[in-house]
This record gives structure tokens, sequence and C-alpha cells, in this order.
């Protein structure tokens, strides 16, 4: 791959990028053989360590007995937050809000306060129940509600989006109304619950393995609770069962308390909590709570609108504060507001501190944006997908493609995916024989809903748009490659590894992609915000490159040619007239005294974001889609079935169609999961009821639309110069699943004669879909 591929993206390029390789550890997967931690042979002399949790949800700790703890049989060491020999903090953003072990004051039920180490798991668990703590309960409140009620306290500074003048403009449309949306949270439920395990080595040093999206951070941590410089910590991680989000920052306490009694028993400490430790202890998904207000005209024109986005952010700050403003961010969907006002509110709750979930805020902005249109649509009688076009962005000129933020939107193919879409699923044709069927059925109801996705694509702060690859090329040609990205079955090691074949034309078996490991490339970012293939494939690029000049160089001196009579073909170099295999051409290279290695790196460009002043141009592109669907619902019960769905989405120039068809679809189901079956329900006393699969439901296989049709927008190239011309693949799908949500409120609809928005909440549970059917028959 030449610099070409990124000044012309209509250049073809030969080799194993764009093509549907198979995920590199799938074989892996498939037979159990991937390995992850809980996988790894343990050291000799391993302990295990487990959490005690407090039994409060806002509370003085007046006195902790941990004498019977300590005296169980098996324990080696008890320890508290006093014992920490650095910083007791795990905050992520340096706001010293989020204990490793709470002292004097718990916050939610469910956060530690000692560790216990033993010689088995099923010890150390046991010995952490018999702990005697003493409190003083204070007031609690574990919602958004009760946060509002109790004065609105929020967890970071809010951020304010605003642009035109909404306050005076409002008045001014033809048409007003108000509403409010709730929307629910989620867990991550990923197949490998959190889990870490340190070994103590010579001075101050030490290693951790960590199921973590961010080692680099893992790495800061460890250092600043062990008071020990980063140099001293070394964070390895080879693959993750799932992540979602939830292993950004959850993983800190586990990674920390085990390098700390490491360090200080001088013996291997592995720390995998339970299930249900698991789900009480660690953040989720924000719920929302959404309020708004919007003006439009007689044809469904949106003339101005304001919204304050509410979320429960638990007890400290965590990643809440760039959650919420992602939020807002994504309040517009795929639609211009000529005046617009949008708030956040990120309230603190004495739950545990919710934090990064696949979308990271977007979807909740997403969704009320979602819901304004369906607003406007029943209040005009009209498709909501009429309102939905009527509103959505322009091309550049047209005055309709400018942000609340203030970014111009320059690569808008909404209107194209829409309309080809809604041709291929026949859209119309479908609608409106559902409205002829509920006319004529009792009990069955059906919808439709067709729905857009727009979603920026960056991180929104700037400093985490850049990343490190490592590459050597060895004497016999083979390709050791290693980037700041992690493996958590996304396919990323293999989407890298195609980029670095591609560069050098050499079959991807010759890439040996190895763990990602802070002592090889520093600083990374965490593996997040969709970020992973374009940071990481153009590092890995920029390592290929560097390398590549130097054999062209070589080349062109040793056989007297042009640079430009070096060309790299498929498992061979042409050098003027004579062809040399890629092994042998490598091996001339070492002997000439050529350097075969290279440290790569990469920034997103023209990305900048003032969050006082709420403008910049915070996402580099846009990521595009579109899903389909049909439902049935039963009026006499509120059960539900996805009849089908149709998705077309937007990834540019596909670096792998197959693992790029495997992630719209995982993420149209998760979000599926997210919008109707995955319900956080907390008692009066601040207790996590769904804390287990027992009382938490995901999707299952059996849940997916009868009918899925995925297809990727072939014709689609990036505008801007990404690896290959492609787009994230990871966050935006997500969104597609709000279809599922709004065909279900027009079968709700169908109860009253589409006359009234029903105003169906997240997640819409079967009850929620039957109390909905039942405020239709009232109207």
């Amino acid at each position: 791959m030449d610099k070409s591929t990124f000044e012309n993206p209509k250049v073809v390029i030969s080799g194993p990028m764009h093509g549907s390789l198979r995920h590199d550890s799938a074989h892996k997967h498939v037979t159990g053989s991937a390995d992850y931690i809980d996988d790894i042979p343990e050291p000799a002399g391993l302990l295990h360590g487990a959490l005690g949790l407090s039994d409060r949800a806002h509370a003085e700790i007046i006195n902790i007995d941990l004498s019977a703890v300590a005296a169980y049989p098996g324990v080696v060491w008890v320890f508290t937050g006093k014992d920490v020999p650095g910083v007791n903090d795990t905050s992520s953003n340096g706001s010293h809000d989020e204990p490793l072990l709470a002292e004097t004051l718990v916050q939610f039920h469910g956060q530690p306060i000692f560790a216990v180490i033993a010689e088995t798991r099923d010890a150390a668990r046991r010995a952490a129940r018999l702990a005697k703590i003493d409190y003083r309960d204070l007031p609690h409140w574990h919602d958004i509600d009760g946060a509002l009620a109790n004065g609105g306290p929020l967890v970071i500074t809010p951020m304010t989006l605003q642009r035109g003048e909404p306050e005076t403009e409002m008045p001014n449309a033809a048409m007003r109304l108000k509403g409010q949306m709730r929307i629910g949270g989620q867990e991550h439920f990923y197949l490998e619950g959190h889990i870490a395990m340190a070994i103590p080595g010579e001075d101050d040093e030490v290693t951790v393995w960590s199921s973590t999206q961010h080692p680099s951070e893992i790495q800061h941590i460890v250092g600043h609770v062990l008071d020990i410089p980063s140099n001293a910590v070394t964070v390895n991680v080879r693959r993750l069962g799932g992540g979602f989000g939830g292993k950004e920052t959850q993983g800190n306490q586990f990674a920390a308390l085990a390098a700390i009694a490491a360090k200080k028993l001088g013996r291997a400490i592995k720390f995998r909590p339970d299930r249900d430790e698991d789900m009480s202890a660690t953040g989720k998904r924000h719920d929302f709570l959404v309020d708004y207000e919007v003006g439009f005209d007689a044809e469904g024109r949106i003339h101005a609108l304001d919204a304050t986005y509410a979320a429960r952010c638990g007890f400290s700050s965590d990643l809440s504060g760039p959650v919420t403003d992602r939020a807002l961010f994504h309040a517009d969907s795929s639609y211009f507001y000529p005046h617009v006002h949008l708030q956040s509110k990120p309230l603190k709750t004495h739950t545990v501190s919710n934090t990064a979930f696949r979308g990271f805020g977007g979807p909740q902005g997403m969704l009320g944006a979602e819901r304004v249109i369906e607003e406007i649509a029943y209040a005009l009688g009209k498709d909501p997908l009429d309102i939905r076009k009527l509103n959505f962005y322009g091309q550049p000129g047209s005055g309709r493609t400018l942000t609340p933020y203030h970014q111009e939107v320059e690569d808008n193919i909404i209107a194209r995916i829409v309309e080809e879409l809604e041709e291929t699923a026949e859209y119309r044709a479908r609608r409106n024989a559902i409205i002829g069927f509920n006319r004529d059925s009792r009990y069955i109801r059906k919808g439709i809903a067709l729905t857009p996705v727009k979603f920026g694509i960056s991180f929104t702060m700037t400093a985490f748009n850049q990343a490190g690859a490592l590459v050597h090329i060895y004497q016999d040609g083979s390709i050791h490659l290693n980037h700041g990205g992690t493996e958590m079955g996304q396919g990323l090691y293999t989407k890298v590894a195609q980029v670095l074949a591609d560069s050098f034309q050499v079959d991807i078996s010759r890439v040996k992609i190895t763990a990602t490991t802070t002592a090889k490339v520093p600083n990374t970012s965490a593996t997040a915000a969709s970020s992973g293939s374009d940071l990481n494939g153009m590092a890995a690029y920029d390592a290929a490159r560097q390398i590549k000049e130097r054999l062209i160089a070589f080349a062109a001196e040793k056989w007297d040619v042009a640079p430009s009579d070096v060309v790299f073909l498929p498992n061979r170099v042409r050098v003027g007239e004579i062809e040399i295999p890629f092994p042998d051409f490598i091996k001339q290279a070492y002997f000439a005294r050529v350097q075969l290695s290279a440290a790569g790196f990469y920034k997103t460009p023209k990305i900048h974001w003032d969050r006082k002043a709420g403008r910049g141009t915070p996402f580099y592109y846009f990521a595009y889609g579109a899903a389909c669907t049909e439902v049935s619902i039963d009026t006499l019960t509120g059960e539900y079935l996805i009849d089908r769905t149709d998705i077309l989405h937007d990834v540019g120039r596909s670096l792998n169609p197959a693992i790029d068809l495997g992630q719209v679809e995982g993420a149209f189901v998760q979000g599926m999961g997210w919008l109707t079956t995955e319900e956080l329900w907390w008692d009066d006393k601040g207790r996590l009821r769904t804390h287990a699969p027992s009382t938490y439901k995901i999707p299952l296989a059996s849940d997916r639309p009868k009918i899925f049709n995925v297809r990727l927008a072939e014709w689609s190239e990036n505008t801007e110069a990404t690896i290959g011309r492609s787009k994230a693949v990871g966050e935006p799908p997500f969104m597609l699943a709000i279809s599922v949500l709004e065909a279900l409120s027009m079968a709700v609809a169908s109860v009253a004669d589409y006359k009234v928005c029903p105003r169906l909440d997240a997640p819409a549970t079967p009850e929620r879909v039957l109390m909905a059917v039942e405020r239709m028959k009232r109207v």
C-alpha cells in the first residue's frame, strides 16, 4: 500500500487488506483453545484475592472488625485502604473521588472496603463474608428522580451546547410540544468477567495480566497505588472475553489490589470476582431522563429544540463527563436544528459509578432525538420516516450542515443510505400492509420503523487520538507486530495484521500478532470510541513505511536502479529486471546492516474541541447507517417478536467485510437487548437486584430477528485519509437497534388508531409494552 491509497480513494490495491479473512483467533474460540488470563498456567505459590463489600448504600464506617476474616483457614493477609502504599484512589480522570478501598465512607451497596488474600479462591471468598462492620446510615438515593429531589448534586461540571437563538425562536414556531423520556442502563455482561493477576519482580517491578481495554491506565493506576514509577509496571493483554467499554476503567481496582498484595507478600496474586460481585461492584451504561421541548412547522420541519439530558452517574465521576458530553453530541441524531439548546446533568447517586459502554452516551442522545421526531409525526398524523427525511442534514452549501457544537457535516450520505434501504426493504408497501393488518387484527398488532444513524468518530478528548505500533522483520522474512490496541473479539488484531501484510505484500501468515504490552508500545489510548483500527492501523502503516523506505534505498543502491524500480509484489520484490523472494531480500538487507525494525506513530488530524465554549471539531468523520425493523406484539400480554430487520451500514472501504458484518450484526442484537429485555433494578435499600443471569436478561440467539438482512454500503469510501479509506464499525451499528423500539411504538400506537405518541420508554419490556397498550385503550 503506497501513499496514493490515501490521496486517491479510487486506487485498487492488492494483498489481504479489504479481504474477508477470518478472525485470527476464530478457530481457537470455537475449540476452546484461546488463552485468557484464567487459562494461564498458575505460577508456583499463587494466592487468590476476594473483595469485602459494603452492605449499605450510603453510610459512615464506624468500626471494622476483621479478626474472624484473618483467622479463617487459608487466609494469608487482609488489607484495607490504610494499607495502600501509595494513594488510595483509582479514579481515571484525576478527580480523586474513587477510593480503591473505602475507609470512612461507603457510597453504594457493594463498594469494596477490604480485600482478602488466601491460599484458595474459595477460602478468600468465604472469609470475606465474616467481617463485622458498624455503620451510621446516611440519606441515600439511587435514581435520577431521587437525585433531582435532593438538589441535583453533580459528579462533574455539566456541558451546554447552543446554536442560534432557541430562547427567542421557540415561541415563533407554528407548533410546539413538550415531553419526557426515560432511557434505561445496561450491564456489559461480557463472557469473561473482570480478572487480574500480578507477579512481583525485582526491586519495585511488578508485572500485571489484566482483562482491560486500557493497559496504559492500568499501568498508571498500579504505579499510583504502589507509589512507584510507570517504568516499573508492565501490563500484558493478549485478549479479552468481551469488553464493550466495561473494561476501560473498571479493571483498575482488581489490577491494583492484585499488585499491592503481590508486592507485599512476594507471591503471585489473582483476583477473579464472582459474576454476582462483578455485576454489583462495577459500573454500567448510564440511564437517562430526557426532557425536551420542540418547535416545528405544519410540515414537520424542526425550528427550535431545547433538551436536558439528566444521567444517573453513580457515586463518582469516572467517565460520566465525556459520556454525557457525547450524549449531547448525538442529541441531533441525523437532523439539523436551526435553533438549539442542549444541556447535560451528570447526577450523583448512591449506586456504583457508571462507566463507558458501547456508544458512550451516543445511543442515549440519539434515542432522545428519535423520540422528538416520533412526537412530531404523531402530532401531525404523518409517517415518522417522512419527518426524519425532512429534517436530515443537507449537503455543503445548503445552510443545513452545522451541528449544535458548530462542526460542519461535510461527508453526509444519510439520505442516500436511507433511500436505498427504504427501497430494498420495501418499507412503504410493508407499512401500508401492516396498517391494513392492524385494522383487521384483534389481538396481534404489528409495527415497522426505519431509523438512521450518524455517529461521530474520535475521542472527544483530543489527546487520546494517538497510537503507536512496533514492527520487526526477522532475517527469515517473518514479521512481528505489536501495537497499543487490545483484542476483545472485534477483530482488531486481524485488521491491523492485514494492513501490515498489505504494506509488504506478503501472506498474512507471515505476520505474527503478539499480545499488547506496555513494555513495547507506551502511553497508549484505550481501545474505545470505535478508534482501534483507525489509530493502530495507521500507526502500523507508519512503521511499515519507515522500513520500506530503508529497504527501497538499500535495493536501489545495491542493484543500481532508481527507487521507483523497486516494487513490492506478492511475496517477492522486483528490483529492476529481477525478482527476489521476500525472505531472501530481507536476509540480504540484514547482511547490508539495514534496520529492520520501526516504531510507528499516528495522531488524528483536524480535530479540536473547546468544552467550555461548546465549539470545535471533535470528530474526524461520521459513520452512517440505517435499519428497518418489523415487529409483532400480543396486546393481551405485551410479549413481542422481532419479525424482520434490514440493515444498510456504512463502513467506508471495509478492511475486512466478514468481520465488519459480524460487528454490525452483534451490535444490533446488543442494542436490541438494551432497548427491550435488559433492565437494571435497585431496591429501596440501594441494592442491585439484577446482578446475575437469573435476574438480568440479555438477548438469546432465538431473540434475533427471524429474517435478518445485513449489507454494507459497498459504494462508500471515507472522504478522510483513514487507513484504506475505511470507517469505524465498533459503536455506530449499536444505534441501528433504535428501529426496534420505534417499531414497537407503532404497534402500540395502532391500538389508539395512531392518534397519539405512545411515549414508550426503554427498555420496552413486555410489561412496559402491555402498560402502554392499556394507556392507548383509554385514549
